[in-house]
C-alpha cells in the first residue's frame, strides 16, 4: 500500500493554487496526491474576538468527516488567518507522525500586508508551509537550520529565507520513516 495525500480546501481555494501544489507536493514526497472536493469554512471554528479562526477546531472538524487509510496524509488548505492557543497566528498546524495538517494562505499573501501581490512568492511561500506541515505529518520535528523547510517560521521573513526543501539530516530522517 502507498502513501496518498489528500489535499482538501477549506472553502474557496483557486485550482490555479491546488493544481501546482499537488504536483509539487508529489515531488517532494515521492508519492501520489489528489484534490478533493471542498469543505465549507466551519462558522463555529471562527473567534470573534480574534476575527481569527482555529486551526485546531478546524483539523478536528475534518478528523471527524474523513476515514483515511493508514499510509494517507490529508492537508486541508483554508484562505483564512488561523490562530491556536497562545499564539497570536498560525501559518498551519499538523498532527506530529498522525494524518492531519492545515495550512492558511491568508498571510502568506503580499496582500494581507497591504503590499502588490507577487503570484510566484505566493506559490513559493505555499509549497514551503505545505511541505512543512506535512514533513510534521511524516514524523518531523522542527529543525535548528534556518534554510530548511522545517525551520519554524515565527515570521514570514523566516519563511522566506528557508528553501522549499529538506535539509540532508532531515531527508534522511524522512527517507528512513518511508522505508518503515
Amino acid at each position: 500500500m502507498e502513501t496518498k495525500i489528500h489535499l482538501i480546501p477549506v472553502g474557496r481555494i483557486e485550482k490555479s493554487i491546488l493544481e501546482p501544489l499537488a504536483k509539487q507536493l508529489e515531488k517532494a514526497f515521492g508519492c501520489a496526491s489528489e484534490i478533493h472536493q471542498g469543505l465549507d469554512l466551519p462558522q463555529e471554528t471562527y473567534n470573534e474576538r480574534r476575527k481569527q479562526y482555529s486551526s485546531s477546531q478546524i483539523l478536528k472538524k475534518i478528523r471527524s468527516l474523513l476515514e483515511v487509510k493508514r499510509l494517507d496524509k490529508v492537508l486541508a488548505i483554508a484562505d483564512v488567518d488561523l490562530y491556536v492557543e497562545r499564539l497570536n497566528f498560525v501559518f498551519g498546524e499538523a498532527e506530529l507522525g498522525g494524518h492531519f495538517a492545515i495550512i492558511s494562505l491568508a498571510r502568506l499573501r503580499q496582500s494581507f500586508y497591504g503590499l502588490q501581490e507577487n503570484k510566484a512568492l505566493f506559490m513559493e511561500r505555499t509549497l514551503k508551509e505545505a511541505v512543512h506541515e506535512l514533513g510534521h505529518v511524516y514524523g518531523l520535528q522542527h529543525c535548528p537550520d534556518s534554510s530548511c523547510v522545517m525551520y519554524f517560521s515565527n515570521s514570514l521573513m523566516d519563511t522566506d529565507r528557508k528553501r522549499a526543501s529538506f535539509c540532508s539530516r532531515c531527508g534522511n530522517k524522512l527517507e528512513k520513516i518511508n522505508l518503515q
